[in-house]
Formats: structure tokens, C-alpha cells, sequence
């Protein structure tokens, strides 16, 4: 049974999911502010999160592991350089979702995610 066995599966399989949310989390961290659906947006926030923790340690280990999930070097050199120095006082929250209605097309709800100043 599957009570209390919760993930945002995002209606994907493992592997293009994976992919998905490592694209995302890549262009937040490059341009601290992307617009996706509401779903999406709520699937990287806690992955969001973890990255930017384990950017603010600059070590070999933390890098490589941002690395794994993060798609460029730019990004990563990034996320260690800027990001992890600008959040080191902060405890969490670095990111904030702000619902932007629905989408033309399909009516999807869309979000902006963006990194909290």
C-alpha cells in the first residue's frame, strides 16, 4: 500500500523527471528567477534548498555533488562563488514561489520561482 509514500512524480517517468528537475534547478541558479508551472515550481523547491545548503560549504565533496545534480560548470562555479557567500547567515528559505495565474493555451497554472534577496 502506499500510504504516506508522497513524491511529485510530475506525470514522468524517473529518468526524463530527473532530467527535468535538474534543467530547472540549473536555470534558477543561473538567472535567480524562472517562470514554469506551478507544479514544477513546487516539485524544485526542496531540491532548491538542498543545492544552496550544500553551496555555502565550498568543498571538493559539496562540489561534486552539486555537480551531479546541476547540469554546467558555470552554474556550479556559480552556486559555490555567489550564491553560497550571499545565503551563509541564512538558516533556509532561499526561494519563494509567486503564482502568476493561468496560462493561455491550456489554462495551466503558472508560478515564477525565484531566490529570495
Amino acid at each position: 500500500m502506499r500510504h504516506l509514500k508522497r513524491k511529485i512524480t510530475l506525470d514522468r517517468k524517473a529518468a526524463p523527471r530527473k532530467a527535468l528537475i535538474s534543467q530547472l534547478l540549473t536555470a534558477v541558479v543561473v538567472y535567480e528567477k524562472i517562470i514554469t508551472t506551478e507544479a514544477k515550481a513546487k516539485a524544485i523547491k526542496p531540491a532548491l534548498d538542498k543545492i544552496i545548503t550544500k553551496g555555502k560549504t565550498d568543498t571538493l565533496a559539496n562540489r561534486r555533488l552539486a555537480l551531479a545534480t546541476l547540469q554546467t560548470k558555470k552554474s556550479v562555479q556559480k552556486l559555490f562563488d555567489v550564491l553560497g557567500k550571499r545565503y551563509q547567515d541564512r538558516k533556509g528559505g532561499y526561494c519563494r514561489i509567486i503564482k502568476l495565474g493561468a496560462r493561455n493555451g491550456d489554462g495551466a497554472s503558472m508560478a515564477q520561482i525565484e531566490l529570495v534577496n
